[in-house]
């Protein structure tokens, strides 16, 4: 994930995405996807996604979940698991996540596809401006 002047996580660095490539994963992947709410949503980099009034950045992520879902199942990806975060039991004491997803596909090939598909790009501003930071984490099923 690439760092903004938030400093912040949003985006994945062309170097993350070459390592996670090159290590040749096969079989479904999940996503933990751990996530940080603005208190009000930026949409300055997708202004043609602006709600009319301000809007916090729980609503804007809300919206593009709206938007991204049934692109997602249409790939034949799936959210897994979706719940609100907070404190860690084991962790740093002065961090925290708003809401932590495990979003499920088919094949990193797969992710790939849905990631970069036009139809999802469209709306992923509303992912951006919501979040104040992020991490993305491939795993892949021991079982």
């Amino acid at each position: 994930m690439s760092k903004s002047k938030d400093s912040g996580y949003f985006e994945v660095s062309s170097l993350a995405g070459a390592k996670l490539f090159s290590r040749n994963l096969t079989g479904e992947i999940v996503m933990l996807n751990m996530l940080r709410f603005r208190e009000v949503a930026d949409y300055s980099a997708s202004l043609e996604l602006a709600p009319k009034q301000p809007i916090a950045g729980e609503e804007a992520y809300r919206r593009y979940s709206i938007h991204t879902l049934p692109l997602l199942q249409a790939a034949g990806g799936s959210v897994v698991y979706s719940g609100t975060g907070g404190d860690f039991l084991i962790g740093p004491a002065d961090e925290s996540w708003d809401l932590v997803l495990l979003v499920r596909h088919q094949s990193l090939q797969a992710f790939r596809a849905f990631a970069t598909d036009k139809a999802y790009l469209a709306g992923a501003g509303h992912r951006t401006a919501a979040l104040r930071d992020s991490r993305l984490l491939p795993l892949l099923d021991m079982r």
